[in-house]
């Protein structure tokens, strides 16, 4: 399929391959996203996939670790291993003309990775390091706790895993994770950059025409935490996180849910920063972003306070939650187009970050959003618009999480 210059196949496989080329820069850039992620680790496992992804590149075909490392920096490939919900995430920038020589390395990345089991306890190790570094960061652990109970499980569970269940992440629960998700069918391969599209498609149906297809895992939803939640923390601060249901990426009215979210709080200007921060004093840190799944999204908001003042600043935002349908000003919605065409310039000038989004789109969307798409579509939002969805998509329904010495009242 060609879109706009965007090319889009399937293997039979059903490996999906994206290109979009991209003829003003010298680099090329590689997300390639296998569906291992958080939300297919066996119970009690949390971790797995965080572990697998260190695992991956500690050898692959005829290259030990050592030799893989070599050859992936002796092409310059600036890359890094992520893992989402969905996703165990391989992403690889580098200059276009050593493309070729990245795709074979990471073929046997893919395909035929060592999995070595002195291995487990060093990349494991890793791991526990990232989760303990989060318990000496309260506003990122605030935030993980929230989504536990504002998505259910296992789509609440943190890729990043947990400390309680990483001793169980042992070699055989990761080949067997490895075996029961790394598969063809639910694969995505996105390319961005210099590139010659029918080659990088050629040599990618070459490298993994003959990937075998594997049953999808079943997935069985369990339930989430409690919506109104306190951990104690023993600081003079307390972090307030809170969840409201929005909509996913793929629903029509996705852009006025993510102005909403830019309104509330994207920026210096935002009605938190300007109300919570600025003229209340309340708080060092404040700010809403839009999250999203596949089938649904959340307004995500975040205040980090002292203890003294944190129930005025958790009453001070609730109230800024309701105050929205009240009215949204022009000056509001110009400002917030404008951080989205700045954003749009950085993109359009980052290989990484367009193989990264069109891997998403294709996800979300079964197809690429272009840029100029994007941006037809954040001129077209309106204040009308924007109060029509508040109307439609009220505060309700929040889940608020408190971490800090004393719980706060919540007012319901």
């Amino acid at each position: 399929m060609e879109q706009s210059g965007i090319r889009a196949t399937q293997l039979p496989n059903g490996v999906v391959l994206v290109i979009e080329p991209m003829a003003d820069v010298q680099s090329a850039a590689l997300a390639l996203q296998t569906p291992a992620g958080s939300i297919y680790e066996p119970d009690g496992c949390n971790g797995t996939s965080a572990v697998l992804s260190e695992l991956l590149v500690r050898g692959a075909g005829d290259r030990d670790s050592r030799e893989l490392a070599t050859e992936l920096d002796t092409l310059g490939i600036q890359r890094s291993e992520s893992v989402g919900w969905n996703f165990i995430t391989l992403s690889a920038a580098l200059l276009s003309d050593h493309l070729p020589a990245a795709l074979d390395l990471y073929a046997d990345i893919v395909l035929r990775p060592h999995l070595p089991e002195d291995e487990v306890d060093p990349a494991r190790t890793g791991i526990e390091q990232d989760l303990l570094s989060i318990e000496d960061e309260p506003q990122r652990k605030a935030l993980l706790e929230l989504r536990r109970r504002c998505y259910d499980s296992p789509w609440g569970l943190p890729p990043e895993g947990t400390l309680d269940d990483l001793p169980r992440v042992t070699h055989p629960v990761l080949t067997g994770h490895f075996r029961r998700c790394f598969r063809p069918n639910g694969t995505i391969m996105a390319v961005a950059g210099n590139v010659d599209p029918v080659a990088v498609e050629r040599q990618i149906e070459r490298l993994f025409a003959d990937w075998r297809l594997v049953a999808v895992p079943d997935i069985v939803r369990g339930a989430r935490g409690s919506r109104i939640d306190h951990i104690e923390h023993d600081s003079s601060q307390t972090h307030i996180a809170i969840a409201m249901p929005s909509v996913p990426y793929s629903h029509p009215d996705y852009y006025a849910a993510w102005a909403i979210g830019g309104v509330l709080g994207g920026g210096s200007s935002s009605r938190l920063f300007t109300e919570v921060r600025e003229r209340r004093g309340l708080c060092y840190s404040v700010y809403a972003n839009h999250n999203t799944l596949l089938t649904e999204g959340r307004l995500l908001v975040y205040a980090g306070t002292t203890a003294e003042r944190a129930q005025e600043t958790l009453d001070v935002t609730l109230r800024e939650l309701q105050r929205l349908r009240e009215g949204i000003g022009d000056d509001e919605l110009d400002r917030c187009k404008a951080r989205a065409k700045s954003a749009l310039v950085m993109q359009q000038e980052s290989t990484s970050s367009r193989a990264s989004a069109i891997a998403r789109d294709w996800f979300h969307l079964g197809r690429v959003v272009t840029l100029d798409e994007i941006h037809e579509r954040i001129e077209e939002l309106t204040v009308a618009r924007l109060l029509d969805y508040l109307n439609e998509h009220p505060a309700h329904d929040l889940t608020v999480l408190t971490m800090g010495p004393e719980p706060l009242d919540i007012g319901e």
